[in-house]
């Protein structure tokens, strides 16, 4: 079983007739083993150390890592130089006997090993070294290769952060009787301008690929009264933002008979509870990351301006803004070192927002509607409004924006003539949230294979 190239010796056996059953076995399991058990181990090489007649192989799981140690004087010559010679990043099995180390740690004596898949191609760095992946002089480097930079230790840790936080965001919207509503990925019409919208044309009509799936969840309330989605949302609007992305995760909730009042209450919870879990649940995995997590989501209620009253301090700080525009990344940081925590921005314009939210009585130039900016300079992470419920509002409104004619949209004034109720939603970025409570620098490192403006879409 000597290393070579050309004839490397597989587990198992290239015969077509499988050999494999399913992994049973994982590192994290045998490191609460016992000494002197047989055991049987499939990883990858992280690393390989060579001293003498002793070769040191890290191996590595899903789950951690474990160090082998393969003694010449213990092992065929061929297993010997095999593991003094297979590339870091090989599949391997390993099969030995776990025994103690000095610091009462648990490492595997091989007997015998076996390539599964041998790594072929090298890269650099290697990608379960410990570089910095937030590196800006190794972006190109790690996005062209996500494919195999997804085996980054840290990365890894991202993504798995990124698993547990949906899993308790989950858990909120069940504790709180909210129904998951699955909604389309195409639709004829989106939330806001055609032009942001990615659009594609299918049996010779024009659709979209969805902006926000807040119509169909509209839709949904009215049977279900609470409801929510976690799904893909896309944009063609370009944007080189660290907040923006191309293809990213839209968490959208809707709730019947409610107001803004209701709807802020509830976000602010579903802040508060996310934030206490995912500290108390992902402590190991923030520490691998090696940032510090973002504990500012706890000191709910937050304290809340008028857009108005932005405008204002903005101003006051020299800062050239008018009333009508949107907060920008530059506005919402400035604004942010006023407050120690996230804070609510109320009363959007209504020359700005969609047409279907709520025309504010008490000041006929704003919305019914809120945005929630992160603190340290993060941005906006997610937005609130009331919904209109009333068919001749929703005619101002959809006249205001230009779609009264359009007969695509004539659904959503069917529903306003079809028993409909005041009802609120909230829709938040999920790769925003993460950046923010892992004080990442850019979104594009939330999410496994980042699709980003201005960038060929590889892999």
């Amino acid at each position: 079983m000597a290393y070579d190239r050309n004839h490397i010796e597989t587990y198992p056996p290239n015969d077509g007739k499988g050999g494999f059953t399913m992994k049973q076995l994982y590192i994290r399991d045998l490191l609460e083993f016992n000494a002197n058990i047989n055991v049987t181990l499939l990883g990858w090489i992280k690393a390989r150390r060579h001293h003498g007649k002793v070769v040191f192989l890290d191996v590595c799981d899903s789950t951690g890592t474990i160090q082998v140690v393969v003694d010449g004087s213990k092992v065929t010559a061929d297993i010997f130089d095999l593991t003094k010679k297979i590339p870091p990043e090989s599949a391997v099995k390993i099969e030995g006997k776990t025994h103690q180390t000095k610091s009462n740690g648990i490492e595997i004596v091989c007997k015998s090993a076996f390539v599964i898949g041998e790594a072929k191609k090298q890269i650099s760095p290697q990608p379960r070294t410990d570089f910095d992946i937030f590196d800006i002089s190794l972006t190109d480097q790690l996005l062209s290769n996500r494919h195999l930079y997804i085996r980054n230790p840290k990365i890894m840790a991202i993504l798995k952060f990124r698993h547990e936080l949906t899993t308790i965001i989950r858990h909120w919207f069940h504790e709180n009787r909210f129904i998951e509503i699955t909604a389309p990925t195409l639709t004829a019409i989106p939330l806001y301008e055609d032009g942001s919208a990615l659009s594609l044309e299918i049996n010779g009509e024009k659709v979209f690929l969805t902006q926000c799936v807040g119509f169909y969840l509209e839709s949904a309330v009215h049977a279900f009264e609470r409801v929510y989605n976690m799904g893909p949302s896309f944009r063609g609007e370009e944007s080189r933002s660290k907040r923006h992305l191309m293809e990213y995760w839209h968490i959208k909730g809707e709730l019947a008979f409610g107001d803004l009042e209701d709807i802020i209450a509830l976000v602010e919870s579903l802040i508060s509870y996310t934030v206490k879990n995912c500290e108390e649940r992902c402590s190991g995995l923030i520490k691998t990351i090696g940032t510090k997590f973002c504990t500012d989501g706890l000191n709910a209620p937050f304290p809340r301006i008028g857009y108005r009253e932005a405008v204002s301090r903005l101003q006051k700080i020299g800062v050239k803004f008018e009333f009508g525009k949107s907060l920008g990344s530059h506005e919402e940081a400035l604004l942010s070192k006023q407050f120690a925590g996230p804070f609510w921005v109320t009363g959007i314009p209504r020359k700005i927002e969609p047409f279907p939210y709520v025309i504010d009585s008490a000041d006929q130039e704003l919305t019914r509607t809120a945005d929630l900016i992160a603190s340290e300079g993060f941005g906006e992470l997610l937005g609130v409004a009331e919904k209109i419920s009333d068919a001749s509002m929703l005619d101002i409104r959809m006249e205001e924006k230009g779609k009264i004619d359009n007969p695509k949209y004539q659904w959503l004034r069917e529903m306003r003539e079809f028993g409909c109720v005041p009802h609120v939603g909230f829709g938040m970025g999920l790769e925003r949230f993460i950046r923010w409570l892992l004080r990442i620098p850019h979104v594009r490192d939330t999410i496994p294979f980042p699709r980003i403006f201005r960038r060929t879409i590889h892999p």
